[in-house]
């Protein structure tokens, strides 16, 4: 017998075809699959474990620390006295709390004074709809004198508080944390520059205390570094989610000098795009850098009566006295001549310290990926695991997931808020662990059963590299469009491709193939597990698709290490590959099963209680001329208790636009012995055609704000003051064409002059003021106790309109 024939090769492998095993197809062989699945996997989770350690809050440092550290603990003594009730601007409760402020800085031995001035709206924000916004405000402004200034520092809070809560949290947190680091700083050496603690007021109703000193305060004359502490939640890490332009220079200093130094550019792009504002806006617009960071995860009690002292997470305080007090430190002590770099930095999180690095690298890095892509797309031809047909299916087909996770992570969210309709009204669930894992099963499921049906007809290689040319294009998009996020994909495809070229280019059978894939998927991991995280209480449940979306970039980037969870099925026939394919599906089965069994939980766990209450918006609002009166709620689909008062829906902009333009829910009120506020005309005069009103507008009770209308078709609007302060005149849509709001009205009123061409004979205005308070209502039935208040700068409001022909 002959010997058999030898093969003849020609150096290079075969194009993979129908028949060439699955395990030929993938970027990794390893001999000992389930070994390698085990330690791929072990070393994810770790490096997972890590990144999300590192973004916890540290330990509350009790009240008997060294002078010269933070401490939550004699912080949160501070919290207790600001938040101890409501303490809206104008009210006496903020009287009480400003005083408790200026005592504790003269205590220091601080140069202090409180600011009081009347002053405009900042930003986007206010009661822009109901006209040009202006409030009364009294800042509390300490400064701590530097020995040889290259500069100032500013240290930033706001002590007022929304009608409908305390404030615990917002901003007593970080009025707290601002006392706490003045006692330090005083307790030490003086720093080389000022350092001036600014505590606004009015933030909440128009970020009015802001724009005064910003625009107005001598101290604020020559600019400078602002650090602004704010809080939108109960706990969570402590986050720099804003920075001025150009903050290179700024971010490196976070990264070295804050203690817990979480923050990502990616945050700071998508806030830069958002109609969000606080107190660090009014800096922004005086051109000042500096950074602004909050803690915001525990939502569900933002701007609503549970925002107390109790409910705060001190860990969260404790981090941001921590980075505060580091930065003030490091900026009092650094040449602030010129902290504008230039450019923004990208970073980001990792454990133990924070990634930066120039923002003129974003779009290099991003085709640098493109190009490593597109060199493993070569490569893995060449070896024969993938042909050109088989790539360009693996790229078309890894959209997929990318599409259908959000989508998914949307429909599951509807489906859960039509069976409980108050979660519409929250920013998240009281308890939102579990919906969050829901939203994260449900992404993994849909990822891994896209990956059980096409692993088999398209291989592992090419679905991999399919993936990863996905980040690696979305990375091109995201530095174009927004920079500082292009890090989240380009970095995961960069180090994806990497690894993959790695894995080709070794022994297959050895353990390195393994560890290069293992390793390019630990950098996604770092880069996006926080990024999962951190999206959720920031976006909220209702947009929980753009963390499923994350989370499934992040399974992309760590496709090779999925694959090994996956039966190795090349040349199994008969019943051994059905079993091989039945086990591959075991992974997604698991998965979904999970998101529905979370979500179930979830909805037992998060049940409206009396600690945990349905939130509902309600106000009243009366004519006094018509003696009519409505119970009004911008609730779409209202709660039991207020459908009880509202039925219709109506629009209210010409009745009451001091509460702006658009429809709500109302129904028949019974009209109460309510007084509206007082017009007067000081002085009548007519020169060229135009005719000069000076008026002062009185509220007749103890008011949150107050708002004067012109009717625009019996006079136009030439120009206008208030308070003796020119504001602009922009006309508004409908009848009521120009409008004034002021909020924190004195008690003795607010002089408007109003300068106008005539129409008609009269001039029709409409005045009304706002107080907070329904109980005392005629036909008012309390809240049962696991029916509460939305967090709404309207809600619980009752306000008295009159108009007044002149």
């Amino acid at each position: 017998m002959g010997a058999p024939p030898t093969p003849v090769t020609t150096g290079r492998p075969a194009r993979p075809g129908p028949d060439v095993p699955l395990a030929d197809r993938a970027l990794t062989r390893p001999r000992r699959r389930l070994a390698a699945a085990a330690a791929a996997l072990v070393a994810l989770v770790a490096v997972g474990a890590g990144s999300l350690l590192d973004l916890r809050t540290p330990a509350p440092v009790s009240a008997d620390a060294p002078a010269d550290e933070f401490s939550a603990g004699r912080a949160y003594a501070d919290v207790q006295v600001i938040a101890a009730r409501t303490h809206v601007a104008g009210s006496s409760a903020n009287d009480q709390v400003r005083a408790h402020l200026e005592q504790r800085l003269r205590g220091l031995g601080l140069e202090t004074e409180v600011q009081d001035t009347v002053a405009p709206e900042a930003g986007q924000l206010s009661g822009a709809a109901g006209g040009a916004t202006l409030a009364r405000v009294r800042n509390v402004v300490a400064r701590l004198p530097g020995t040889a200034p290259t500069g100032r520092v500013f240290l930033a809070a706001h002590y007022d508080s929304v009608q409908t809560g305390p404030g615990g949290n917002d901003d007593a947190a970080g009025t707290s944390a601002i006392l706490e680091v003045a006692r330090a700083l005083a307790a030490g050496p003086r720093p080389r520059n000022d350092i001036v603690f600014v505590l606004t007021d009015a933030e909440e109703a128009c970020l009015c205390g802001a724009s005064a000193f910003a625009a107005s305060h001598p101290l604020a004359n020559d600019g400078g570094v602002v650090l602004n502490l704010e809080a939108r939640g109960s706990t969570g890490p402590v986050i720099m989610f804003e920075t001025s332009r150009n903050n290179a220079k700024l971010v490196d200093v976070f990264g070295r000098a804050a203690p817990h130094p979480v923050g990502t550019s990616f945050a700071v792009e998508i806030y830069r795009a958002l109609p969000n504002d606080t107190d660090f806006t009014a800096f922004l617009d005086q051109r000042f850098v500096g950074l602004n960071s909050a803690y915001i995860d525990g939502g569900a009690i933002y701007h609503t009566p549970l925002d107390t002292p109790a409910a705060m997470d001190r860990g969260s305080l404790q981090q941001h006295g921590d980075n505060a007090l580091g930065l003030a430190r490091e900026f009092g002590r650094t040449d602030l001549g010129d902290l504008r770099s230039g450019h923004d930095a990208t970073y980001f999180p990792v454990p133990g310290g924070l990634v930066r690095y120039p923002g003129w690298l974003t779009l290099p890095l991003a085709l640098l990926a493109v190009f490593a892509v597109a060199a493993l797309g070569w490569l893995t031809r060449r070896r024969g695991r993938a042909s050109t047909g088989r790539l360009a299916a693996g790229f078309g087909l890894a959209l997929v997931p990318i599409v259908a996770a959000p989508l998914a992570a949307q429909l599951l969210w509807m489906a859960i808020t039509a069976i409980r309709p108050g979660y519409a009204e929250l920013l998240d669930p009281y308890r939102p662990t579990w919906y969050r894992l829901a939203v994260l099963a449900l992404a993994a499921a849909i990822l891994l059963t896209w990956y059980a049906l096409t692993r088999r007809r398209i291989g592992p290689a090419a679905l991999a590299v399919g993936g990863l040319a996905w980040l690696a294009l979305l990375g091109v998009l995201l530095a174009v469009a927004v920079p500082g996020g292009a890090y989240l994909t380009t970095l995961p495809a960069l180090a994806g491709a990497l690894g993959g070229l790695v894995a080709l280019r070794t022994r297959q059978t050895g353990p390195w193939p393994v560890v290069a894939v293992t390793v390019a998927g630990a950098v996604g991991v770092v880069i996006l597990l926080p990024t999962v995280v951190l999206l959720f209480p920031a976006l909220g449940m209702a947009m929980g698709g753009v963390a499923a979306l994350v989370a499934v970039l992040l399974g992309l980037a760590a496709l090779p290490v999925v694959d090994l969870l996956h039966p190795q099925a090349g040349g199994q026939r008969g019943m051994r590959a059905l079993r091989a394919r039945r086990l591959a599906v075991l992974p997604a089965g698991a998965a979904a099963l999970a998101a529905v069994v979370l979500a179930g939980v979830g909805l037992a766990v998060d049940r409206f209680d009396a600690a945990h209450p349905a939130p509902t918006h309600l106000m009243y609002a009366m004519d006094a001329g018509t003696g009519q009166a409505r119970w009004l709620s911008h609730e779409t689909d209202p709660q039991p208790w207020t459908d009880g008062y509202v039925d219709g829906v109506t629009d209210v902009g010409d009745d009451f636009p001091g509460l702006g333009d658009g429809e709500l829910r109302a129904g028949p009120a019974q009209p109460a012995s309510l007084p509206a506020p007082k017009l007067e005309v000081l002085a009548d005069s007519a020169a060229g055609g135009e005719r000069t009103l000076r008026l002062r507008l009185t509220p007749q009770r103890v008011a949150r704000l107050a708002t004067l209308h012109v009717d625009t078709s019996t006079a136009t609007v030439l120009r206008a003051e208030v308070a003796g302060r020119s504001v602009p005149v922009e006309p508004r849509a409908g009848r009521w064409g120009f409008g004034l709001v002021f909020h924190a009205p004195p008690a003795e009123g607010i002089e408007v002059t109003l300068t106008l061409r005539p129409i008609g004979g009269q001039v029709a205005l409409r005045a009304m003021d706002a107080s907070d308070g329904l109980d005392a209502l005629p036909g008012f039935r309390p809240r049962p106790p696991a029916v509460g208040i939305v967090g709404s700068h309207s809600s619980e409001m009752l306000a008295v309109a009159r108009t007044y022909p002149l």
